[in-house]
């Protein structure tokens, strides 16, 4: 019994997470500053992630420590009155452990450099290569499933 036991925890620690996880690049930013703010069509943008996420259920909202993922959150950080969880984009495989240790779903604002890997380290397809004009779209995972939408244009 034991034995059944362990095995089935050690299956249960190695499957995707089950909690529905979306993860979106920041929006829209001036080509080449290091850590810009986003600019008008940006904060548009943020508001319109804000309007796509009414009558979902977030529990937590991740976000790096750059200025353009913080301003993308801010809306629906605001209106939810969640504290962002800052994780470092350099170690995609802790974020993707601590994103399968919450509960519930949960947004994650990252970088053309990081979305295709936090997905894809989420059991979905693996998104193809983001380039700087690349935004306002959002992948949305769920026990290693994933679907792609627009929530602005």
């Amino acid at each position: 019994m034991r034995l059944a036991l362990a095995a089935l925890a050690l299956v249960a620690v190695a499957l995707p997470a089950s909690a529905q996880t979306y993860v979106v690049r920041h929006l829209n930013t001036p080509a080449g500053e290091r850590d810009p703010d986003l600019l008008p069509a940006g904060k548009a943008g943020a508001e319109a992630l804000a309007k796509w996420f009414r009558g979902k259920r977030l529990t937590a909202i991740y976000v790096s420590d750059y200025r353009r993922t913080r301003q993308t959150a801010a809306p629906i950080t605001a209106a939810r009155k969640l504290e962002p969880i800052v994780y470092d984009p350099r170690d995609t495989p802790a974020l993707v452990a601590r994103l399968k240790a919450t509960k519930g779903p949960v947004l994650v604002v990252g970088h053309s450099n990081t979305v295709p890997d936090i997905v894809e380290q989420l059991g979905g397809t693996r998104p193809g290569d983001l380039k700087h004009e690349d935004f306002g779209d959002i992948w949305v995972v769920k026990s290693g499933r994933s679907r792609h939408a627009r929530f602005a244009r």
